[in-house]
C-alpha cells in the first residue's frame, strides 16, 4: 500500500475577502510535492478579479487592484485552467492538500459557477492538515493558523500569504503530521478522506456548542468538509 503523503498535490488561493461566496480569487498556485517535500511542478496565476480589491486584502497578501488588472489573467481563463489542474491531480489519484481546504474549495466552485465554468464536483482526495492537526493532537492549547502550525512542526514558511509559499508550506506540514503521526494516520488516501468528513462535523459542533456557551447561544458553525 502506497503512503498517501508519498506523494502530494497542493493548493492555495489568496482572494479578496473572506466571504466565500461573494469573494474573489487574486493569486492561486497548484503543485506538487515528492515524498520529501521538494516542489516536482508548480503553475502559479495572479488574476484580475473584475472588482475592486480591498486594501485590507492587499494588506495581507500585497496585491493591488492596479497590479491585478495591469498583469492578471481574466478571472475566467484563470478559473477554468485552476480547475483543470485539480481535476487533473484527482485524475490521477493525486491526494491534493489545502489548509482549511472548504474556504479554498468552496470559494473555487462558487467562483467556477460564476464564471461558467463545470466546477470540481466531490472533489477528492483532500488533506487538510488543520482538521488532521485538531483530531490528532485535540487538547494542543493555542491558535491553529498555517504558520503558527507551521512553526510548531518544524515547516519553514517563509513569505506567507503568497499562494505558492502557503501552499508549499501547508504540504509540508501534512508530510510531518504524517511522520508525527504515524500509527493514526496510516490509513489510504480515500479513507483519510473520510475520516476528515467526520473529524470536521465533530469540531464544527464542539466549536458551536462552545460559542452558544461562551458568546452567542444562537451561534451555528459553519459546516460541510471540504465543500460548504
Amino acid at each position: 500500500m502506497s503512503n498517501w503523503h508519498d506523494e502530494l498535490g497542493v493548493f492555495d488561493l489568496e482572494t479578496t475577502g473572506i466571504d466565500v461566496e461573494t469573494s474573489r480569487i487574486v493569486s492561486a498556485h497548484v503543485g506538487r510535492l515528492d515524498e520529501s517535500g521538494q516542489v516536482v511542478e508548480r503553475r502559479d496565476w495572479l488574476v484580475d478579479p473584475g472588482v475592486e480589491i480591498p486594501e485590507g486584502a492587499t494588506a495581507v497578501h500585497g496585491i493591488t487592484t492596479e497590479h491585478a488588472r495591469t498583469v492578471g489573467m481574466p478571472a475566467p481563463q484563470a478559473v477554468a485552467e485552476i480547475v483543470a489542474a485539480l481535476r487533473t491531480l484527482f485524475e490521477h489519484g493525486t491526494p491534493v492538500v489545502a489548509y482549511n481546504a472548504p474556504y479554498d474549495f468552496t470559494l473555487l466552485h462558487r467562483e467556477a459557477v460564476r464564471h461558467g465554468v463545470t466546477p470540481l464536483v466531490s472533489p477528492g482526495p483532500i488533506v487538510d492538515p488543520l482538521v488532521i492537526d485538531k483530531a490528532v493532537d485535540k487538547y494542543r492549547r493555542g491558535k491553529r493558523t498555517l504558520e503558527l502550525t507551521a512553526l510548531f512542526y518544524g515547516v519553514d514558511l517563509i513569505g506567507a500569504h503568497d499562494a505558492g509559499a502557503d501552499a508549499i508550506a501547508a504540504g509540508r506540514v501534512a508530510q510531518a503530521l504524517a511522520r508525527a503521526h504515524a500509527e493514526a494516520l496510516a490509513l489510504e488516501a480515500a479513507e483519510l478522506h473520510r475520516r476528515q468528513i467526520d473529524w470536521s462535523r465533530e469540531q464544527a459542533d464542539d466549536f458551536q456548542a462552545y460559542m452558544r456557551r461562551v458568546r452567542d447561544p444562537e451561534f451555528t458553525a459553519a459546516g460541510g468538509w471540504p465543500v460548504r
